[in-house]
């Protein structure tokens, strides 16, 4: 008779202990406390008259008559040569009142609602475990090429996004904390990063979305796996190939709105190419929106991929996943490369011998 055993790392605790839950709590109570800091912020973004009292003051009805009946003289004209822009503008005004009134404090709401959802969600919900014990055989997924993209282009993508958060908002935070010398460091350093790491993104995302195009063309099953919730309603998990429903909305979000914002980022960073001061305005808009929306579903991709679902991560940084995770989450894929399983010792002489790759692996 043969007795079956198995060591408390393969059967992960599912059931939280009461200082878990003391400490989920006491995580909720923090966060309840801090979304209050959060709505009182968004209400300062939302008043565009606060900017204007530093940015342009002394503009007065006058003035702004002068500049809707075209009275304008030299000195509201732009000093560029041959420059017939003036400088106080109504469409210049539009902007502001868009940027301040309605972008920014909105974007703030959109990034910092959604960290809460996804803490409250862990909170309550945690992690999802798999269902079934691993077993210890390994499926290559991701390739040395795919996972150095993918890092890149992430680390590029986060990297961007506290600089542009800080642009948008540090001014609220970090000089009122650091004072005006500290605050002027952070705003030209996260300009010159944001400006000059910007392109080098847009080019890398492009090839990413190139690499990943087959895998991620929608199928009639990715409308079930959004039924399901990606499997937090009804029984069992949906159906889903190489990439589920999710990853292709990501995919196709980037593809999009990521182009998109990329686009406004480049008419933002070159402006030698003619554009005038009203296209820039637009983009700065567009990109905004764009980027705000971006970071905050982000967000839940960074969760999903990492402390969210348990073996996620280990494919992105191996190469290799557990057959119970490629089961349960990929199970189309599953059934196409099962053949193809190695045991943990056999991938350990793969990598003795110098590489850990199948000699016919793909790039995805």
């Amino acid at each position: 008779m043969t007795t079956l055993t198995m060591t408390t790392a393969q059967v992960p605790s599912r059931a939280p202990s009461w200082r878990q839950r003391c400490w989920r709590l006491c995580l909720m109570l923090v966060l309840l406390v801090a979304s209050l800091g959060v709505t009182q912020l968004a209400v300062a973004q939302a008043d565009p008259n606060r900017e204007m009292t530093t940015a342009a003051p002394g503009i007065t009805a006058e003035q702004w008559r002068q500049v809707r009946s075209g009275e304008t003289g030299p000195n509201y004209r732009d000093s560029r040569h041959e420059s017939n822009y003036n400088l106080i503008n109504a469409s210049g005004e539009t902007w502001r009142i868009l940027r301040n009134r309605w972008v920014s404090p909105f974007g703030l709401i959109a990034v910092l609602g959604m960290a809460s959802v996804i803490t409250l969600f862990y909170l309550v919900i945690g992690r999802k475990h798999l269902d079934e014990p691993r077993t210890g055989r390994k499926l290559f997924r991701w390739s040395l090429f795919m996972r150095s993209l993918h890092w890149t282009v992430a680390t590029l993508f986060i990297t961007l996004a506290l600089t542009g958060l800080n642009l948008l908002y540090g001014k609220f935070v970090f000089r009122t904390l650091f004072g005006d010398a500290v605050w002027a460091w952070m705003i030209s350093a996260s300009k010159v990063l944001h400006n000059y790491l910007g392109p080098m993104f847009g080019i890398l995302l492009i090839v990413l979305l190139v690499k990943l195009l087959k895998d991620n063309i929608p199928k009639k099953h990715d409308l079930q796996w959004f039924k399901q919730g990606g499997g937090l309603v009804g029984k069992g998990h949906p159906d889903a190939g190489f990439a589920n429903g999710g990853e292709k909305a990501w995919y196709w979000l980037l593809a999009t709105a990521g182009l998109i914002v990329v686009a406004s980022g480049f008419v933002l960073d070159f402006p030698n190419y003619g554009q005038g001061r009203d296209t820039m305005q637009w983009a700065n808009i567009i990109h905004a929106v764009g980027a705000l929306g971006l970071t905050a579903v982000a967000l839940g991709h960074i969760y999903i991929g990492t402390v969210g679902t348990e073996g996620s991560l280990e494919g992105m940084t191996t190469g290799y996943v557990d057959e119970t995770w490629a089961k349960e989450h990929h199970n189309l894929w599953y059934e196409e490369v099962k053949d193809q399983a190695i045991s943990e010792e056999e991938l350990a002489a793969r990598k003795a011998g110098g590489s850990s790759e199948p000699s016919t692996a793909k790039p995805s």
